[in-house]
């Protein structure tokens, strides 16, 4: 995948695998892979610094939890009721977008 079209919709695909519960920063991960087949493949140094900023804005919530498997604690996001209509409002301009990019051209 092209870095500049995952970065530019990174805040979306985010909000859109934590719309189905509380996650830490591997799950997410990996829900992202197996979900699109390895096509997003979000890397460490670009989904802890997104998330934080989400959780910044007020978007996802994060708390520090048991590890599934024992080990350090991880901090698990889900999003807010804030995040939910953020989710919405991205997934509608993405739509628009991509609509007006398919027209091109045709």
């Amino acid at each position: 995948m092209e870095p500049n079209l995952l970065k530019g919709h990174l805040d979306l695909i985010l909000l859109a695998i934590l719309e189905s519960g509380p996650m830490y920063g591997l799950e997410i991960s990996k829900q992202a892979q197996q979900e699109t087949d390895g096509y997003f493949d979000l890397r460490v140094g670009s989904l802890y610094p997104a998330l934080h900023r989400l959780e910044q804005a007020g978007w996802i919530s994060g708390e520090f939890r048991p590890a599934p498997r024992g080990g350090a604690p991880v901090k698990y996001y889900w999003l807010t009721d804030e995040g939910r209509g953020n989710l919405k409002r991205k997934r509608e301009e993405f739509r628009v977008f991509s609509s007006y990019i398919q027209a091109l051209g045709s």
